[in-house]
């Protein structure tokens, strides 16, 4: 594991930097200041980040743009019908008006109760827990309330990875050159790893998990194979690592220049 961790370390040293942020939708939250909008922007922007990432970015821009200079107060302050006129004809990918719609009212519905999306997830998150999976599951179902938001939102009681979700918090607790840190009462110790198949393939190749599918399961595992690198921020390799097969400039086999 020694071995392991020195490797880690030289990628993240050489890798986690904000000038290789892009093509990525963590490049929207430095549009904003506030940390009403930051988070809002962020949610929206993790929840679409599937599938190829030029589509991505470029549905997330579309989307932010007509909410203007401030997502939360334009969800905050919209109509049903109002949303519907908005994103009239919606679709990217498996996502259509209906569902979107429903999304941005269920963040709304949050944002109402809680007054942000923050205090959302602090109300189902106990600092006891070993990592924030029960309150990730207590998040996903309060968006999830009454509402088929299944492209967006997994279900949570199932074995997904919930690795849009993970990303999210990715963005809002951890505080380095890449990622944000607005959320300061959650430790990322408590953090898992986003896993999609970019991190899986690499965590394969590196021997960090033998399961053949990317779930939940995969994500703990390797989440706590970085926490034996490191403790107090497993997370912190996520970023870097994914940098390959992403970036144009960067392939997998870059990665064995550093063992």
């Amino acid at each position: 594991m020694k071995k392991t961790a020195l490797f880690l370390e030289r990628v993240y040293a050489k890798y986690n930097r904000p000038e290789l942020i892009s093509p990525d939708p963590l490049e929207f939250l430095s549009r904003y200041t506030s940390p009403q909008d930051r988070e809002t922007a962020a949610l929206l922007a993790a929840c679409f980040a599937y599938g190829n990432v030029k589509q991505i970015l470029k549905n997330v821009n579309a989307i932010l743009e007509k909410m203007h200079n401030s997502p939360y107060q334009f969800i905050l302050h919209s109509t049903h019908a109002g949303l519907h006129r908005t994103f009239k004809n919606f679709r990217y990918r498996f996502t259509g008006e209906e569902e979107f719609c429903a999304f941005l009212c269920a963040v709304k519905r949050v944002l109402k109760k809680y007054g942000s999306l923050q205090n959302c997830f602090l109300a189902h998150f106990t600092p006891q827990d070993q990592t924030v999976l029960p309150a990730l599951r207590g998040f996903a179902r309060e968006l999830r309330s009454g509402t088929d938001l299944h492209s967006l939102i997994p279900n949570p009681d199932k074995n997904s990875a919930l690795k849009r979700l993970n990303l999210f918090l990715r963005w809002m607790v951890r505080k380095d050159a890449v990622d944000l840190g607005h959320w300061t009462n959650i430790s990322p110790a408590k953090l898992i790893v986003p896993l999609d198949v970019h991190l899986h393939r690499i965590a394969r190749k590196l021997k960090l998990t033998r399961r053949n599918a990317a779930d939940m399961t995969a994500a703990l595992e390797i989440t706590c194979a970085f926490k034996k690198c490191c403790p107090h921020d497993p997370v912190k390799y996520d970023f870097c690592l994914t940098r390959f097969g992403i970036r144009e400039d960067m392939d997998y086999e870059n990665l064995d220049a550093f063992k």
